[in-house]
């Protein structure tokens, strides 16, 4: 019964010991930091949140005519791409099907639209310097004199 005693007034003392070592850090720690260091300690940063990636239809969405003559790709294919065709939109604006011609390296590598796949995938992109994009800029016309 003594030593249950003894054990219990020995674990007393070193909690209050131990809380006393705390409190003596947190006042040094707070003594010897700056102002400009203790604004990011004291509010907690959030971890940025990953921007979702798109689906066909969310980037077709934002082009003229559902992007009808454009170019799409998705964003992990290098030299190949979609001239859209044809799209099938369902009621919800999200989802649907689409047919397009592929392209390789700038150039048609099939003659016939094909459907394009994995057009719900959250990977696609538009490809800014499409032909239609160029086509639809006015080109200065020199006269000769």
């Amino acid at each position: 019964m003594a030593l249950m005693a003894d054990r219990a007034a020995m674990a007393r003392t070193l909690g209050f010991f131990k809380h006393s070592l705390t409190l003596i850090r947190s006042f040094s720690a707070s003594a010897t930091s700056t102002p400009s260091n203790a604004a990011p300690t004291s509010v907690a940063k959030k971890p940025k949140r990953r921007k979702k990636k798109k689906n066909f239809f969310e980037v077709a969405r934002y082009l003229p005519n559902w992007g009808l003559g454009y170019q799409m790709a998705k964003t992990h294919w290098v030299g190949v791409s979609y001239e859209i065709t044809k799209i099938n939109l369902y009621k919800d604006g999200c989802h649907g099907k689409a047919w397009g011609i592929v392209h390789k390296e700038g150039k048609p590598a099939a003659d016939a639209p094909k459907k394009i796949s994995g057009v719900h995938k959250r990977c696609w992109r538009y490809i800014p310097n499409s032909k239609k994009a160029i086509e639809s800029q006015p080109v200065p016309e020199v006269q000769a004199a």
